[in-house]
């Protein structure tokens, strides 16, 4: 049998990923086997542990596909204006994140993490989602502390409190809307709380 292609190797991974995001959506996670995401790629067993050790590998790869570290959100903002302050930079990468949100894959994917993911052999949504949140936590954390040291938060909020604020606000948001995403649109409420939060904050 020919050894495939690096390009027939990547198209495969990437069936059976789309495989699974539909499957693990429509089945939750744990109710999901290997080869029914195979089958439902049309593909073998064998190619699902060609390219993932076993379910909860296949899962990270799957979540990683839509992390957003708040670094890169804001590496994206900054991009196009590097003059803006440290507050706006905050505001305007929450806002991105949100754009990015609304995308199906993302809403799909996040919402099996949040909502169809249970504890399961080696799969520990709980311990997914605190890796995620403590990064992003850790990278706010350093753009509310520059806004600190350029007298631009107000006085008696630490940059720590700033980023907990920010941060519990935006995972009550997205839990609660992935629960009924067509109830309304997160860029629009969401972004007003986004807006509001940074105006409280600021001095």
């Amino acid at each position: 049998m020919a050894r495939k292609t690096k390009a027939e190797a990547a198209a495969t991974r990437e069936a059976l990923l789309n495989a699974a995001e539909e499957v693990f959506f429509a089945k939750g996670v744990a109710r999901t086997s290997l080869e029914q995401i195979a089958r439902h790629a049309g593909l073998t067993r064998g190619a699902v542990y060609w390219h993932f050790k076993n379910k909860g590998d296949l899962f990270m790869a799957l979540v990683e596909q839509v992390r957003m570290p708040f670094q890169s959100l804001m590496e994206e903002v900054n991009k196009a204006d590097t003059e803006i302050s440290p507050l706006e930079s905050i505001r305007l990468a929450c806002h991105a994140g949100l754009v990015r949100l609304e995308q199906p894959s993302y809403q799909r994917i996040l919402s099996i993490l949040l909502h169809r993911c249970e504890f399961f052999s080696d799969i520990n949504p709980l311990e997914m989602q605190d890796k995620i949140g403590n990064e992003c936590f850790e990278e706010m954390l350093s753009v509310f502390e520059v806004a600190q040291q350029q007298q631009l938060l107000r006085e008696d909020l630490s940059p720590a409190v700033a980023t907990r604020m920010m941060q519990t606000m935006l995972g009550g948001l997205f839990h609660d809307w992935l629960r009924n995403p067509g109830a309304y649109s997160i860029r629009e409420r969401g972004g007003e709380l986004i807006d509001a939060s940074i105006r409280m904050m600021q001095r």
